[in-house]
């Protein structure tokens, strides 16, 4: 948390106990202008005074936007939430010492504790877990097109046999035949990106409208897919393409 303005609380200070600290929304909701500092609120039974304004933070997930937030200075037992900077290092000694600290000052309350990156990662599970469903399904859709893209260029290239073997003899190397065999494939590669793009496009759009702070798509995402998309398929097919390019003609015409 960054102070903006003001200053923290300090436990040397008896007047803290009715002290504040607002954020930047509060701020702004409440309508306390630009100097809010030393100003009163009243909520009914006791009044606060502003020390200090601290810069707005995401302390829930990144779908909502982000509320006003009053923070105070905790005093007595009432209050049965405590967080704890600690280090990686001898954590189980560490938690030893703040289980007994918390039993020797709240000796009424039990003990639990969670780590604060856990409960955080926990807020996007369900994001986690539809990122893994898409990845295998993804990869799945892969496999399947390019077993169909292997079994397609092995039948043209078996039907195309004879005007391989003539091309060859005329002169043909073997970049140009397997471009030749390529090239049709390729172009249904493209026609295929360009109805895929808007959609997952457009998708993509929707699904990042679920959050209040997201990050916007970029144009090089769906380029380098596209690219990603014609490297698979140029491999799935010149396999097959190079082998039939490399392939004796006099086999394939010996029988004309």
């Amino acid at each position: 948390m960054k102070l903006l303005n003001g200053r923290d609380f300090s436990g040397s200070l008896s007047t803290d106990s009715s002290a504040i600290i607002l954020n930047e929304t509060a701020i702004g909701m409440m309508g306390l202008g630009k100097d809010p500092l030393n100003k009163e609120l009243d909520d009914g039974n006791k009044k606060y005074h502003i020390i200090g304004i601290v810069k707005d933070f995401n302390f829930n997930s990144l779908r909502n936007n982000i509320t006003p937030l009053v923070l105070v200075m905790g005093h007595g037992e009432a209050h049965s939430v405590l967080c704890v900077r600690l280090t990686a290092e001898q954590l189980p000694a560490l938690l030893a010492q703040v289980t007994a600290k918390w039993k020797q000052f709240s000796p009424g309350l039990p003990f639990d504790y969670s780590f604060m990156d856990q409960d955080f990662d926990a807020i996007y599970q369900a994001e986690q877990r539809m990122g893994r469903v898409f990845a295998a399904f993804a990869t799945l859709a892969i496999l399947i097109a390019c077993l169909g893209l292997f079994g397609l260029a092995a039948y043209a290239a078996e039907q195309r046999n004879k005007e391989i073997s003539i091309r060859k003899v005329l002169g043909a190397n073997v970049s140009t035949i397997v471009a030749l065999l390529s090239r049709d494939f390729i172009k249904l590669v493209m026609i295929s990106i360009l109805v895929a793009t808007p959609l997952a496009w457009l998708i993509m759009y929707k699904w990042l409208q679920g959050f209040a702070y997201r990050q916007d798509m970029q144009w090089w995402v769906v380029v380098w897919a596209a690219l990603g998309a014609l490297l698979i398929a140029f491999a799935t097919v010149s396999y097959q393409s190079v082998k039939a390019a490399i392939a004796n003609p006099i086999k394939n015409l010996r029988s004309e």
